[in-house]
């Protein structure tokens, strides 16, 4: 069965955010606005994202 996963794009900048949410989109690989990141359909991929959603448009894959 092939797992599923998300693109991820930065829509907004992380500069001036809480320090956790900076490390939560680091976390996912996202460093600069419009960059597309794919990341497996996990737990922990999930809680991340839903913490910065404000920050990112996400579709899954």
């Amino acid at each position: 069965m092939k797992n599923k996963k998300l693109q991820l794009t930065l829509i907004k900048s992380i500069s001036g955010r809480l320090a956790n949410h900076i490390a939560c989109a680091r976390g996912l690989g996202l460093r600069r606005i419009n960059q597309t990141v794919e990341v497996e359909d996990t737990p922990e991929n999930r809680g991340m994202v839903n913490k910065i959603q404000y920050l990112l448009k996400v579709q899954e894959i």
